[in-house]
């Protein structure tokens, strides 16, 4: 069974930093991509920021140049460094892989249970 587990995840002032991490675990054969999306109160789930295995990466354009995206694929975990941060950033992360358990499967999505994150003004 594959499990997600975010970390990171707190309250900051704005123009603040913080470093959300994500651990993949489980019967893992490989991980496609792996990414951030975000909830905030009354809104839809939106992508933050997409990495591939590869390493190329997708940005939201709200968070273009402040946040960045990676990935320790021996590990299997990704990162999000997020600075200069500002109270609309507000909402609860989750971390979201596209996984492939076996040789011969398919990829399958997977979600963490997601951690806040508050900014202040």
């Amino acid at each position: 069974q594959v499990q997600l587990v975010e970390s990171g995840g707190g309250l900051v002032q704005a123009g603040g930093s913080l470093r959300l991490s994500c651990v993949a675990s489980g019967i893992i054969f490989s991980i496609p991509a792996m990414g951030w999306y975000r909830q905030a109160p009354g809104k839809q789930r939106e992508l933050v920021a997409h990495i591939t295995s590869g390493g190329v990466t997708n940005y939201a354009d709200s968070v273009k140049g402040r946040f960045t995206i990676s990935r320790d694929n021996a590990k299997n975990t990704v990162y999000l460094q997020m600075n200069s941060l500002k109270p609309e950033d507000t909402a609860v992360y989750y971390c979201n892989a596209e996984i492939i358990v076996g040789l011969t499967r398919p990829p399958k999505s997977y979600w963490g249970q997601g951690t806040q994150v508050t900014v202040s003004s």
